[in-house]
């Protein structure tokens, strides 16, 4: 009878700390504070869980992201895959992605990142056409021409169309947005008030891929 009533009490004592763990796992809710893609989308490799950052340089809300998504990038493992996206759905967006590209295309983007949203979002230069944005580039060391051979490139323009048709697949509307594994869609809204949320649902819903490879 005494170790009935002590196995009670053990369980009783266990029951709350179970359900604190519970309440842990279940922290982030699908449908509230992130969405299931209702198709998911390849990822560029399988053997790593994708994350990716879907942005406009012309944002003001993804220019104040950009400390927290350096600060979250310098801690990630190994086996996470950091991807950007620009967002588009107007002329001049298209223009912004094809400067992300070019970058990308010229191994520069740490070179002009920062500098593109800076130019923007402080300086009131719309980088709207090409004049403007090979007058950035070169003041940061890019050749006239070979911006201009980058910039108007198959190669830039096709990674461009790949990214306004995978926009499409993750269904984005608005920036910044994270995708996390070509599955989960987040974005800051009533239930996610903070880009600091955002980041840590990633890294839940991370965690909960990393368990699935």
């Amino acid at each position: 009878m005494i170790r009935k009533t002590l196995a009670v009490f053990a369980l009783a004592l266990a029951l709350p700390f179970a359900n604190m763990a519970f309440g842990q796992v279940e922290r982030f809710v699908d449908g509230t504070h992130y969405v299931t893609l209702p198709v998911p989308v390849n990822t560029r490799d399988p053997s790593k869980v994708e994350v990716i950052e879907a942005f406009w340089y012309g944002c003001s809300h993804c220019f104040r992201f950009e400390p927290l998504i350096e600060d979250w990038k310098a801690n990630l493992a190994d086996d996470i895959d950091f991807v950007r996206l620009p967002a588009m759905w107007n002329g001049l967006m298209k223009i912004h992605a094809q400067i992300y590209y070019t970058a990308e295309a010229l191994d520069a983007v740490d070179i002009v990142h920062e500098p593109v949203f800076n130019a923007i979002n402080l300086e009131g230069n719309r980088l709207q056409n090409e004049r403007q944005i090979g007058d950035l580039f070169a003041s940061h060391g890019v050749g006239e021409e070979e911006f201009s051979r980058a910039f108007n490139s198959f190669g830039v323009r096709t990674r461009v169309n790949q990214a306004e048709s995978r926009m499409q697949d993750y269904r984005i509307q608005s920036t910044p947005n994270m995708i996390v594994n070509g599955k989960y869609l987040i974005a800051t809204g009533t239930d996610v008030p903070t880009q600091q949320m955002m980041l840590e649902i990633v890294d839940f819903l991370i965690d909960r891929e990393r368990a699935a490879l």
